[in-house]
């Protein structure tokens, strides 16, 4: 349903591509030192990264001096990468400029929070897939006002998991979606 559209919005690009094409060209799995270029499956080992060294830092076990080096050796352990420099490592974020300790897992837990969501909605919308393909998003919003949006902030994030999805927040469902749609469409 949007691949005719993004040709005729970027022909240029997409001259030649079919839909699995370009499917599979924003979808590549490939280890970045840069956290916002990261791909679904490698991006929260930036996330954890990023909590290791700040606990390690509030806890004292960390100076701030051996910082970079840290980065650099958890950056290695982590995605097989070392960052040329420390724009391209440890100051590519604002976060802990302006103050953000303890930011990071929030992402985590967003992406945590998406799978086991997805999970319930294909649940109770089993057709969802060929719905979205044919550009059909009525049921889709129609679940989410349900159960999400019509609460507003009435409840907090591990109440209302459980009210929408039946089950206090897991890591199971996020991880079935990566594994499912990278196992099934990888390549190597």
């Amino acid at each position: 349903w949007l691949f005719p559209k993004l040709q005729l919005l970027f022909p240029e690009v997409l001259v030649g591509s079919t839909a699995t094409d370009y499917y599979q060209a924003i979808n590549r799995v490939q280890p970045s030192c840069i956290r916002v270029e990261a791909d679904e499956v490698t991006y929260n080992l930036h996330i954890l990264l990023r909590y290791e060294l700040e606990r390690q830092l509030l806890e004292g076990s960390l100076q701030v001096k051996d910082l970079p080096a840290a980065w650099n050796a958890k950056m290695q352990e982590y995605l097989g990468i070392t960052p040329v420099d420390d724009a391209q490592g440890v100051l590519q974020d604002v976060h802990w400029s302006i103050g953000s300790i303890g930011y990071f897992p929030t992402y985590t837990l967003g992406n945590i929070l998406s799978g086991q969501l997805l999970e319930a909605i294909n649940k109770d919308i089993p057709l969802l897939d060929s719905q979205l393909a044919q550009g059909e998003f009525s049921k889709l919003l129609e679940w989410l006002q349900i159960h999400i949006y019509n609460y507003g902030r009435l409840y907090k994030q591990e109440e209302l998991v459980v009210k929408a999805t039946g089950k206090p927040l897991q890591t199971a469902p996020y991880l079935n979606y990566l594994r499912h749609k990278f196992e099934k469409n990888s390549t190597d």
